[in-house]
């Protein structure tokens, strides 16, 4: 079998190691309207299209009560675009500061095009705030054939709509052999979605969410609880396949290509 696209994923896929960009900014677009989320409470939703994740938070019981007490009501869909209004300038200037290849990345894109392999990718952010994010991995050598975001269609994760531009983008085929690599369970349902075989990303993303600083410091049996919780979570969305970061990438594709 010889595949003919990876299609990634951006913040702790390819970019932002441990997915931090959006996260102090949830907390405090949510704290704008008196309302206290844990940065766990941010990481919940993560993958999902960033109006979508804000929806989620509300949901939150915690979230939901506080919002209660300090408004008076419960959220409705105009206090999701509220919200949303201050968050998306907030993550335009804060995403291109996170924007740091993932360690390996560039081998990675390296291999990929040794074996004629084409890339493009999706993202759960907005393309505003893609703008600033997108010269500054070029610069580093991450330059996907196509940048599919959150708001280029009507649905995005978990379904199927993003994918399928990037398909139509790349001029692939509903049949081509393509690898859908994500950190995140939205991400990872969305190449399920499409019959993609997908890879799960597990200790450079959100689910893991350290710096690699913090994750080479774990001790050895932390390390292994953390990439097996992980891994769990990634394969229970529908992941074929888990590595801890995209370094790993091109020896799993040799392994599945001599499968045949």
């Amino acid at each position: 079998m010889k595949f003919d696209a990876v299609i990634f994923d951006w913040a702790g896929t390819m970019i932002d190691f441990g997915s931090f960009a959006p996260m102090g900014v949830f907390v405090e677009a949510f704290a704008r309207f008196g309302v206290t989320a844990t940065i766990e409470e941010a990481r919940g939703p993560m993958g999902a299209p960033k109006r979508a994740h804000i929806q989620a938070m509300l949901a939150m019981p915690s979230i939901r009560a506080q919002w209660q007490a300090e408004h008076g009501r419960a959220p409705t869909e105009e206090d999701v675009d509220a919200v949303y209004a201050i968050f998306v300038p907030m993550n335009e200037a804060v995403a291109p500061k996170y924007a740091t290849l993932v360690p390996g990345a560039k081998s990675t894109l390296d291999a990929l095009a040794a074996r004629g392999i084409r890339v493009g990718s999706t993202t759960g952010y907005v393309r505003s705030i893609m703008k600033g994010v997108i010269p500054v991995a070029a610069a580093q050598g991450f330059s996907p054939e196509c940048i599919v975001c959150a708001d280029d269609v009507e649905g995005g994760r978990p379904g199927a709509e993003q994918m399928f531009l990037a398909f139509e983008q790349m001029s692939l085929n509903r049949g081509a052999k393509v690898l859908k690599v994500d950190d995140t369970e939205p991400g990872i349902a969305e190449g399920v979605a499409v019959g993609a075989v997908t890879v799960g990303v597990a200790l450079s993303g959100n689910i893991a969410g350290l710096t690699v600083e913090d994750l080479m410091a774990l001790p050895d049996d932390e390390r292994a609880a953390l990439l097996a919780k992980a891994s769990g979570i990634l394969r229970a969305a529908g992941a074929d396949h888990v590595i801890e970061t995209v370094a790993d990438l091109p020896d799993l594709i040799e392994a599945l290509e001599a499968k045949g």
